[in-house]
């Protein structure tokens, strides 16, 4: 089994609900969620909007290999009502996002996957939550 962190943000809809049915198909469809951090409301990072964020992190045991977690991680989006991913750092409202933060202690550069997740220092709505669960 591998432990990995998931980083989960929406404001759109009713975004306590969205993030609640987010970490169940995270545990449905990824693996068991040993960890979750409590919710943050935040600003919008890299855009603006009137709607704020709510933002979380779970750890999750899973067998699933890197690849298949971005696979599994993106149906779950894709199921919940996102229509695009964020390209060229253009940001956008979003009903749900899921990052992949870490893997055990894998580093891995792809075009579409790198791990440990490139930005996640730099976001205080992610590392923030990520505190709170973080055991290494």
């Amino acid at each position: 089994m591998h432990i990995v962190y998931l980083s989960l943000g929406t404001n759109l809809g009713n975004r306590k609900a969205i993030m609640y049915e987010a970490i169940t198909l995270i545990g449905e469809k990824i693996g068991t969620v040993i960890r979750q951090s409590s919710f943050h409301e935040t600003e919008p990072w890299g855009f603006e909007s009137p709607n704020l964020f709510l933002n979380a992190c779970v750890c999750v045991s899973t067998s699933l290999a890197p690849r298949q977690l971005l696979e599994a991680t993106q149906a779950i989006e894709k199921n919940m009502g996102r229509v695009q991913k964020s390209i060229d750092a253009q940001y956008t409202d979003r009903i749900i996002d899921i990052d992949i933060l870490l893997y055990d202690k894998l580093n891995i550069d792809e075009p579409d996957l790198v791990i440990p997740h490139p930005l996640m220092d730099k976001r205080e709505f992610v590392m923030v939550p990520l505190k709170e669960i973080w055991k290494d």
